[in-house]
């Protein structure tokens, strides 16, 4: 079935233009890199990629409508990556929050992690691998664009552990193109289908629990990676 998007308010460019930094009396500032007012981030997300919000504060986007979320350890989740595709680079939206990374897929993907899991011979494992959904919703991350630092790492993470993008969508593109989905379902070139991304995340989040069992967490984990 397919999905009209909820109809787009028009932006005020005194939202996002100037000192963000400093809103008027107003403006809610959100939990997020650079302080940007909440409703500057709403209408990013709304106005600019068309992606639906949860009413109040702090922003979250809703999932299930446009994509789904892959939400793993951040340590499983960049090996993952160093198997799948490095960032910055092509490839489906990807966002770090706290020791979480959040790996975006096909809206309806969460619904097939479950039966994947067990077809791959990891079913009944405690993988700390969680598929949200329909029905879900995850913090909104600081919109992009002139915060993202080198290396693939936006700066200013916040110290409360604000959602950040590492490889974020982008305005003007449709990002359901880039997003991992079943292999029947199609998807572009180059596009890792669903399985092969399952199959990596939940292979380094076994990994990972069975480093952690034996030796207990590591003192860093990577951020960054070529």
């Amino acid at each position: 079935m397919a999905i009209v998007p909820l109809p787009r308010r028009p932006l005020d460019p005194s939202d996002i233009s100037g000192d963000v930094s400093g809103h008027s009396s107003g403006d809610i500032p959100c939990d997020a890199p650079g302080d940007l007012p909440c409703e500057a981030v709403r209408q990013w997300y709304e106005n600019d990629l068309g992606w639906a919000t949860v009413p109040g504060t702090p922003v979250h986007l809703i999932t299930g409508l446009r994509f789904d979320v892959l939400d793993v350890p951040a340590e499983a989740g960049f090996a993952a990556l160093r198997h799948l595709g490095p960032i910055p680079g092509p490839g489906s939206p990807v966002a770090l929050r706290g020791g979480r990374l959040w790996l975006l897929v096909a809206a309806g993907g969460a619904e097939e992690v479950p039966g994947l899991l067990e077809w791959l011979d990891w079913g009944g494992l405690d993988l700390d691998l969680t598929a949200v959904g329909t029905g879900g919703h995850i913090e909104a991350p600081a919109p992009a664009g002139g915060a993202t630092g080198r290396g693939g790492m936006q700066e200013g993470t916040g110290s409360q552990g604000a959602a950040v993008w590492l490889r974020p969508p982008e305005p003007g593109r449709e990002v359901e193109a880039s997003l991992p989905t079943m292999s029947a379902l199609g998807g572009t070139a180059g596009t890792p289908d669903l399985v092969r991304v399952v199959d990596t995340v939940a292979t380094h989040c076994h990994r990972v629990r069975l480093r952690r069992a034996s030796t207990g967490p590591s003192e860093s984990q990577p951020l960054a990676f070529s």
